[in-house]
């Protein structure tokens, strides 16, 4: 690919970037960041390691001038203020829409075919809001949730086993934060059902701090996470210009999946050079249905709140 833009150049922004940069994904990546040269130092900042860590793609810094992302094929936008100690997702909705918005219309002016990928938070309503602002069918219009959240829940089943997290395969669907919907029963390491290697109890201790995972960090650092979330933003990635074909929960509109229409919600999708390419709908538990059901609740709720605000015509996905 020729280029890839990432907005917004802050921890999670920078860490995408340098990721993507890393695994060579295209000739160049742009990161744009409204403060003066803070995205022109962090870029510089990845290139000089381009010789140490061996990669070719061109990283560039540029202050608010979106020409210089013009013909991007991707773009990952991680704009707005992080989330701080005592600050709910809700809490983001009104300050962080204002920027979403007018990001993803200096996005579209310069790159129309590009595929988006929404980081900013709280992710299930940013996402919905660039969907609006694009103006864009919702395969090309998608949020990062579901790898960063199975990534977390991988991690503790490891810590747990005391095992590598690479043979861990896990999956949560809903929305991102408390609501999410970990499966215990489409969890397993190395082939082995999660549930022959981990009582209730210990199951129930996982998802939970998965479900809390991110204020976690907030509690410990005093700011959101960025190695996790840029790091699956990447991934993302990466399975769409490889053209990977890669099943992956991923926050899009549900059109009837899983009883559910106009809702932006965490499902398994199958990720590629067109995006979204297909939504999987697996076969559910009425238990499972009911959680995944309330997790939309809450997210329509917060759906409202930006509805309300009538920044947007206010279409159905």
């Amino acid at each position: 690919m020729k280029k890839i833009t990432v907005i917004g150049a802050g921890n999670v922004g920078a860490t995408c970037a340098n990721v993507i940069a890393q695994k060579d994904l295209a000739r160049e990546v742009v990161l744009v960041d409204i403060k003066e040269g803070v995205a022109e130092g962090k870029a510089l900042d990845i290139w000089q390691t381009s010789s140490i860590l061996n990669f070719n793609t061109k990283v560039t810094g540029v202050t608010n001038d979106y020409l210089k992302t013009k013909g991007s094929g991707v773009v990952v936008i991680t704009s707005g203020i992080p989330r701080k100690p005592g600050m709910s997702r809700d809490d983001l909705i009104k300050t962080n829409a204002g920027i979403v918005k007018s990001v993803t219309e200096k996005v579209v002016r310069y790159s129309p075919d590009a595929i988006i990928i929404v980081v900013s938070n709280p992710l299930d309503i940013m996402t919905y809001t660039a969907f609006q602002a694009a103006n864009k069918d919702s395969q090309k219009v998608f949020g990062m949730a579901g790898i960063l959240d199975s990534g977390r829940y991988k991690a503790f089943i490891a810590d747990a086993l005391n095992v590598s997290p690479k043979g861990i395969h896990g999956l949560l669907l809903g929305g991102h934060g408390d609501t999410m919907v970990p499966l215990p029963r489409f969890t397993s390491v190395s082939g082995i059902p999660i549930t022959d290697l981990l009582n209730q109890e210990e199951l129930d201790s996982i998802v939970e701090r998965t479900r809390k995972g991110g204020g976690e960090l907030v509690k410990l650092m005093g700011t959101s996470a960025w190695y996790a979330p840029g790091a699956a933003a990447a991934q993302m990635v990466e399975a769409i210009v490889d053209d990977q074909k890669r099943m992956f929960p991923v926050c899009t509109c549900l059109k009837g999946h899983y009883g559910l229409k106009n809702v932006y919600l965490g499902v398994p999708v199958k990720l590629g050079s067109l995006g979204i390419e297909e939504i999987i709908e697996l076969d559910l538990t009425d238990k499972e249905k009911k959680m995944l059901h309330d997790s939309a609740d809450h997210v329509k709720k917060m759906m409202k709140t930006l509805d309300d605000m009538k920044i947007f015509a206010n279409k159905n996905c």
